[in-house]
């Protein structure tokens, strides 16, 4: 009886005959599915646009000036301008200069000097003729050539004491000093490449003329090959001299009152206005490019002057 109210009333489909004993001709048994018809989620678009349509023209002029204005409103809320923290810039000028940035030029200066004659021995132990010397050599300068300055600078403050005991007077190891030989790792190891490169520059001929004139390998080296490095050197050298500047604010995240140390202790000063952050900031950044464009000119003038004229 189910099956014949399934089928009654329904025609069979075109090309299904009627089985025997299951129905009359015509007619069938089998569950027809109705065609599937998903579902409309969402709102309809026609009426999402008839909706925007019907939106008076001044609603979208006056959300476009509330936006405008709010920055206006929220400064005159504070009641403290770019002028007040220009002035406070202009107070807080002689301190950041002569206490911060001050110390960012003394640590390049010692980095690099330090950097320089560990570099220049690392450069020559290169190009030794004794196989260890020269492995050992090669794997301190890809060690530190390829190691980021600021885990460099961590190690180096968290491994070295903070004072030391010498003959029971306690002399202390100041931060800065750290971040300075922090900073002279990785420029020895460039320095290390600048020499080794310079040294291989030079033809192979002034090598076999001095060997015909009986001079040592020292002597080579020393008088004859060194001399004709200096001027190719000495571009690279000024060049990475202006990246290590650039780089000593690093120090601040060590501590080391340096510029950008004593800028934010500045600002702290000041009570933290948000206005404080785009002079006080732009003020290190003149600073630094004032300091560093010379030598990036100087660098370009010395390459020009010191090409070789094919």
């Amino acid at each position: 009886m189910a099956r014949e109210a399934l089928t009654m009333g329904r025609p069979a489909p075109r090309g299904i005959r009627s089985i025997p004993g299951l129905g009359a001709p015509g007619r069938t048994d089998l569950p027809v599915l109705k065609p599937f018809r998903p579902a409309t989620t969402g709102p309809d678009p026609m009426l999402v646009v008839r909706w925007v349509a019907g939106i008076p023209p001044w609603v979208p002029v006056m959300l476009f000036v509330a936006a405008l204005a709010w920055p206006a409103i929220a400064a005159a809320q504070v009641r403290y301008s770019y002028g007040d923290a220009t002035e406070a810039l202009w107070r807080w000028i002689p301190f950041l200069v002569t206490s911060g940035f001050f110390f960012n030029v003394l640590i390049s200066v010692l980095s690099m000097a330090i950097g320089t004659v560990l570099g220049a021995a690392l450069g020559l132990a290169q190009i030794s003729l004794y196989r260890p010397v020269r492995q050992a050599a090669w794997f301190i300068t890809q060690l530190f050539r390829n190691s980021p300055w600021l885990v460099l600078l961590f190690i180096v403050l968290l491994a070295f004491p903070f004072e030391v005991t010498l003959f029971g007077t306690v002399i202390p190891i100041p931060d800065w000093t750290k971040a300075v030989f922090g900073l002279s790792l990785p420029v020895m190891a460039n320095i290390s490449e600048i020499v080794r490169g310079a040294v291989q520059s030079v033809p192979t001929a002034q090598w076999e003329a001095s060997e015909s004139l009986a001079f040592s390998r020292r002597q080579t080296l020393w008088q004859i090959i060194l001399p004709q490095c200096y001027k190719r050197m000495i571009p690279p050298w000024m060049n990475w001299y202006a990246i290590l500047t650039m780089a000593t604010p690093l120090c601040s995240l060590l501590g080391v009152e340096e510029l950008i140390t004593l800028t934010r202790q500045a600002m702290e000063s000041e009570n933290n206005h948000p206005e404080l952050l785009v002079p006080f900031y732009t003020f290190a950044l003149l600073l630094f490019f004032a300091y560093c464009y010379p030598i990036a000119r100087l660098t370009i003038a010395l390459e020009r002057r010191f090409a070789v004229k094919l």
